[in-house]
């Protein structure tokens, strides 16, 4: 597996939407794999979507630990569901290493998915979940943590998608 290089800052990608995923082979699980690798390698990362890493397809990989039930390698994911509201006092991003953002996202979400062997799945984030979730998402559509900000937060030590 390899490390990738993770887009930052206005990289014009993080600003694209992605193409679903059409079958579920080793070329997706590689990169899935690459992704997951990527995160872990990164300080405070609990997420990564394919565009922040240069890839065009929907495809994310979470590891909040305990919260997320361990690593979660999700192939085209969608909120089929959404309820209520959390204000999200310190969010980050691994794209954009410098800025925490006030943002509001759901409180709790269903996602449907396909995992890595191509199965259809369904799950349920609540909380810290939740917001990593639709953070997530939000990057295979193009979207920045940036477009959900509430208040600019001073840069801390804590815990990015």
């Amino acid at each position: 597996m390899a490390l990738r290089a993770i887009r930052i800052n206005n990289d014009p990608i993080l600003k694209r939407p992605c193409r679903e995923v059409q079958q579920v082979d080793d070329r997706v699980r590689n990169l899935l794999e690459d992704m997951l690798e990527t995160l872990h390698a990164t300080e405070n990362g609990a997420a990564i979507a394919a565009p922040q890493v240069g890839v065009l397809r929907r495809l994310i990989v979470i590891d909040m630990g305990e919260l997320s039930g361990g690593p979660l390698k999700l192939v085209n994911p969608r909120i089929i569901y959404a309820q209520g509201k959390q204000v999200c006092e310190e969010e980050g991003c691994l794209s954009f290493p410098d800025c925490w953002l006030t943002t509001v996202r759901p409180e709790r979400v269903i996602v449907e998915a396909l995992d890595e062997q191509g199965k259809a799945i369904m799950l349920t984030g609540e909380g810290p979940l939740a917001q990593c979730l639709s953070h997530e998402i939000d990057h295979l559509d193009g979207i920045t943590f940036q477009q959900r900000a509430v208040h600019k937060r001073p840069q801390r030590n804590r815990r990015r998608g």
